[in-house]
């Protein structure tokens, strides 16, 4: 039966359900609430039902707030301590929907009507967080701060301050660990930035770390050829299988506005040629068949130049993208396709043999202080470097330990990921895939 009324008037609530096959209807939550936050779609009603499911918080909210710039959720409850509510949600919710930002709340502000003022909710980084700011009270702890706000790029931090309220996530925590070997000499393992998010918790595990001291990779003595990472040496293998294919290609299209200069863009290449080994880097087999590494002092690079013409954007991009062979250096090419006077396309393409994303985004910072004239640092050590130290670390005993322990976990009969897709499986991945 039709439950709706021709020629009558409608409302829209802003709920949204849908019909059961019983006939009920279910509410799944409100269309003004939903949000996407680094790419997932977000119910914060969802976040806060398993808010207030968890023993002891009387009372929940969560809203988006884009005052660092881009969208985070900031939870805010009542009844329990926020490390305790954060430890209970990260087992109730996947990572992308626990909030960046937890705050304690005891006095709630409503409207006229009684109900919640979402819009006067504190900040997160307001008052709420100000008043329990505690000083470091010793040298560990004056230092830990210090890296929290190198890290966090936010201060002062206070030693009870939590790790991830104040917008840390597990990548930042993977920096901090680095900063803590670095500074401490203490290998401390990223679950325990978890299990201890604070300053002083931090400082107690240092205190009874074991030191594992930070080791300063050196620079490799000179020779004909180097061995290759272990990345590298995946890479290698998977271009030989992919013969001639581009899957392992990074392009890259930067558009370019206002008055170019092509000389003085040669040359910022140039000097980036010379200051990055990477970028004179080829790759071979050796007598034995492993695949090893040699630099190039000098590398022909020529920066390419056309006209857009009757192509578009797409298609220009895509003439530039061709296989690379591994054995000739560089690894790398860039051309300039000129649209109009006034704009440019700057294409970059380069191996993933010879670089990541990390990479890339130094290469573009670089590249922009070569062409404004600006002077770089000297770097220490090169790739190879770290190469050569990989190599010897696999002859140690931290890495034998590991050795052992992946060993054992994957001995016997492993389990294939059969997903039921529509064709079998090649044995050699293609990329040739479609967006729809």
């Amino acid at each position: 039966e039709d439950p709706f009324y021709p020629g009558e008037r409608m409302y829209k609530t802003g709920d949204v359900a849908r019909w059961l096959p019983d006939g009920n209807i279910e509410f799944l939550g409100r269309t003004d609430d939903q949000v996407k936050i680094r790419g997932y779609r977000i119910e914060p009603g969802e976040i806060e039902a398993a808010l207030r499911s968890i023993e002891g918080v009387r009372e929940a909210a969560v809203t988006v707030r884009t005052d660092s710039g881009e969208p985070e959720l900031c939870a805010y409850v009542e009844g329990l301590q926020r490390n305790e509510v954060r430890a209970q949600l990260e087992s109730l919710l996947p990572g992308y929907m626990v909030p960046a930002y937890m705050i304690e709340m005891e006095q709630w502000p409503v409207t006229p009507s009684g109900k919640l003022d979402r819009n006067a909710l504190p900040a997160p980084d307001g008052a709420a967080d100000a008043e329990t700011y505690t000083a470091p009270r010793n040298v560990t702890e004056m230092k830990l701060s210090q890296l929290w706000e190198d890290v966090l790029k936010n201060g002062p931090v206070g030693i009870h301050d939590n790790f991830f309220d104040r917008g840390g996530h597990s990548l930042k925590a993977t920096a901090l660990v680095s900063q803590i070997a670095k500074e401490f000499d203490v290998q401390v393992p990223l679950k325990d930035v978890f299990a201890h998010p604070t300053v002083e918790g931090l400082a107690t595990v240092i205190r009874e770390g074991t030191d594992s001291p930070y080791e300063a990779i050196k620079p490799a003595e000179k020779q004909e050829t180097y061995p290759v990472s272990s990345a590298q040496k995946r890479i290698y293998v998977l271009q030989q299988l992919e013969d001639g294919g581009t899957g392992y290609n990074m392009p890259a299209v930067l558009e370019l506005e206002g008055k170019l200069n092509p000389e003085r863009m040669d040359r910022a290449f140039k000097e980036l040629i010379k200051r990055h080994e990477s970028l004179r880097t080829a790759f071979e087999q050796d007598a034995g068949g492993d695949p090893v590494q040699r630099i190039h002092d000098e590398v022909p690079f020529t920066l390419q130049t056309t006209v857009l013409g009757e192509r578009t954007e797409q298609e220009a991009a895509a003439a530039f993208i061709k296989p690379f062979d591994l054995s000739q250096a560089p690894l790398f090419r860039a051309q300039i396709v000129k649209v109009s006077d006034e704009r440019h396309l700057l294409l970059v393409d380069m191996h993933h043999i010879i670089s990541d994303g990390v990479s890339v985004n130094i290469l573009i910072r670089e590249f922009g202080e070569l062409y404004n004239n600006r002077k770089l640092p000297a770097l220490r050590i090169q790739y190879k470097d770290y190469a050569v130290w990989q190599e010897g670390f696999k002859t140690g005993d931290a890495y034998k330990t590991q050795e052992a322990y992946w060993l054992k976990q994957l001995e016997g009969e492993l389990p294939v990921l059969d997903l039921p897709a529509d064709h079998a499986r090649p044995p050699v991945r293609s990329f040739t895939g479609d967006k729809v």
